[in-house]
């Protein structure tokens, strides 16, 4: 197991405590993810890969607007819990246990659309492991699809190289959760590590390590071009509603 699945699995009962409401987080974020869709001339017929499903918060929230939605995860732990989620709100998601950087092996057809958010892409630590990613995620969009995808936006993060992020601190029923995260700084590799507090009946205190890299715009959009994609754009989050930068890239 790497780093990234242990990551991963150790958080994934513990990643929907990160919102003050996750159901209500999944419901946005799918109309975010429904407009853009459809400003790039897809409509809710279209058939969708969640490459980096997670705990489902995209896969859930485009699948309760109609589309069709296959996702898939490194991460067993998260898929399990995505695929209990799903069940509860009688959501037929198809969940499946993949690499984005092996894509094909897991799947023999192509989507109107891939999506890969909240950050995914920035855990490949080298410009070769991201083309992979690249390469294998533009392998399974159909002709005239599109990507979307994710990422912080490191062109100003890297810049100041912050060590921590702020926290987020939201009040429940029994007292509040508090999330926030430390980064230390190696050229344009951090250590990652997610703290997460209860301090609701009793006190617990969680904490999950992983890497990234601060992966600029320029770089994702020249792979994108170069394995497939003929127009790429970002979307910011003043227009988009999204809390991180989106690149949308038509193939």
């Amino acid at each position: 197991m790497n780093i990234v699945q242990k990551f991963y699995d150790d958080l994934a009962d513990q990643y929907d405590k990160l919102f003050l409401d996750w159901n209500n987080e999944s419901e946005e974020q799918g109309v975010i993810l429904d407009e853009l869709f459809q400003k790039a001339g897809l409509d809710r017929s279209a058939k969708v890969l969640d490459c980096a499903c997670g705990i489902g918060t995209q896969s859930i929230g485009l699948a309760k607007l109609g589309y069709s939605v296959v996702a898939s995860d490194i991460s067993e732990r998260e898929l399990e819990q995505g695929k209990s989620r799903a069940k509860e709100q009688n959501l037929d998601i198809s969940f499946t246990h993949a690499d984005f950087c092996e894509l094909d092996k897991s799947f023999g057809e192509q989507f109107d659309a891939v999506i890969c958010m909240d950050n995914a892409l920035p855990h490949m630590l080298t410009t070769k492991d991201l083309e992979k990613a690249i390469k294998s995620i533009v392998g399974q969009i159909s002709p005239n699809g599109i990507f979307l995808g994710s990422i912080r936006d490191y062109d100003e993060l890297i810049l100041s190289k912050p060590t921590y992020s702020p926290p987020y601190i939201h009040e429940c029923d029994k007292g509040r959760r508090v999330a926030f995260q430390i980064w230390s700084w190696s050229g344009d590799i951090y250590q990652f590590t997610q703290y997460l507090i209860e301090d609701e009946a009793e006190l617990k205190v969680n904490k999950f390590d992983c890497k990234y890299r601060a992966i600029r715009r320029a770089e994702l959009t020249g792979l994108l071009l170069k394995h497939g994609c003929r127009e790429v754009e970002w979307k910011f989050p003043e227009e988009t509603g999204f809390y991180q930068p989106i690149v949308v890239a038509k193939k």
